[in-house]
């Protein structure tokens, strides 16, 4: 019942839409013509855009039910990393590509087009199912921060599912939560040649620090990442302010908790240790902590499993559940008591001008959650 060329052309019309986060306004207003056209029952932009910067809202759509069942969430997000100005859809032997100059936008616009193609099957089919509800949002990519802001009170749902991953076999349900974190290590400066004791390096202290830690896989749930060191004018001054930005991902809120600490610990230490104290508290260090986003653990029994892997069954596959070590909207719906596992629809190579998706694993993709809503509705 899906059609792969109506697939085909929908993606095509949505990824040559430029939807950089915070610029997702062009594309919601045709999603929603879209949506209006399928018969959406509600349809609702909140108010995000005024905490995330967006030009717009999260979209949430509500397609009644035929059939008596709780309401199924399915979200994707609108927006696309850099560079998504200008993207030119090619299709070739199956395979959709960029031109090579941009992302081709297929994270997460391959999920928006399947569950386009879902609503003109449940549409032209008159299938049974239960009520839905499309959450799409803004600013994925730089935070999650559509889905932080969503005005979940739209939100009556308490289960779904989250199109946002590569593996059309797999089934995320395990997630690990991020704290970031910010150090502004705060120096003296001075000539570096004619009196460089009379400073105090701050590069210098922040690297002691990092000396301390234990960077990259920390253990098989666990991981650490430094990524960015601002810091010095001139190779001639000694530095007076370092600023270094980095996270921390676990699947165990304990190890999480601990390893956010240790960090805080090295980099105190460091300051603290340092015998070249002026009547100006220098050195010192800014600290400043976020949780970026909780973990998700959707229990085996739940029935966002089970319906995925009666799903799959029923369309003769095998769905396995996969442990991610990345974020999605799934990590804020899950901290909101939303079940959410993740389902793939084969975009590869993401956030690269490589990106690509194979047809026919937007075409699985969406046969996997049109059975998924037909189980549902039962």
């Amino acid at each position: 019942m899906i059609s792969s060329d109506r697939l085909a052309e929908t993606f095509k019309f949505l990824v040559e839409i430029d939807s950089e986060s915070g610029n997702e306004a062009n594309v919601s207003n045709e999603i929603r013509k879209i949506f209006e056209s399928l018969g959406v029952a509600e349809i609702h932009i909140d108010d995000a855009g005024a905490q995330t910067g967006s030009n717009t809202g999260n979209l949430i759509a509500k397609f009644e039910g035929s059939a008596s069942a709780p309401p199924l969430m399915l979200n994707a997000h609108m927006d696309t990393v850099s560079p998504g100005k200008g993207v030119k859809a090619i299709l070739r032997d199956g395979v959709f590509t960029s031109d090579g100059t941009t992302i081709l936008g297929a994270d997460d616009k391959s999920a928006i087009a399947i569950l386009i193609e879902i609503l003109h099957v449940l549409r032209e089919n008159s299938l049974p199912h239960g009520p839905l509800e499309i959450v799409l949002t803004t600013c994925e990519e730089v935070g999650l921060l559509g889905a932080k802001h969503l005005d979940f009170s739209l939100i009556t749902a308490k289960y779904g599912y989250a199109l946002d991953s590569g593996d059309t076999e797999g089934l995320v349900t395990r997630a690990p939560g991020a704290n970031r974190f910010e150090f502004r290590v705060h120096g003296k400066d001075a000539h570096a040649g004619v009196a460089p004791e009379k400073g105090i390096n701050a590069i210098s202290l922040a690297s002691k620090a990092i000396a301390r830690l234990e960077i990259g896989r920390i253990d098989h749930e666990t991981t650490c990442n430094i990524g960015i060191i601002e810091g010095g004018i001139a190779t001639n001054i000694v530095p007076s302010l370092v600023t270094v930005r980095g996270e921390v991902r676990s699947h165990d809120e304990d190890k999480l908790d601990t390893l956010t600490n240790k960090i805080v610990s090295a980099f105190k230490s460091a300051v603290e240790s340092d015998t070249a104290a002026s009547e100006n508290e220098l050195p010192r260090v800014d600290i400043q902590l976020e949780n970026d986003f909780s973990r998700t653990n959707v229990p085996e029994d739940h029935p966002v499993v089970a319906l995925a892997q009666e799903a799959a069954a029923n369309i003769g596959r095998e769905i396995k559940l996969k442990t991610s070590g990345g974020g999605a909207d799934a990590n804020v719906f899950f901290k909101q008591g939303i079940m959410t596992g993740v389902l793939g629809t084969g975009m590869r190579d993401v956030h690269t001008v490589r990106e690509f998706v194979r047809l026919d694993d937007m075409v699985r993709a969406a046969e996997l959650v049109l059975e998924i809503i037909r189980i549902h509705s039962k």
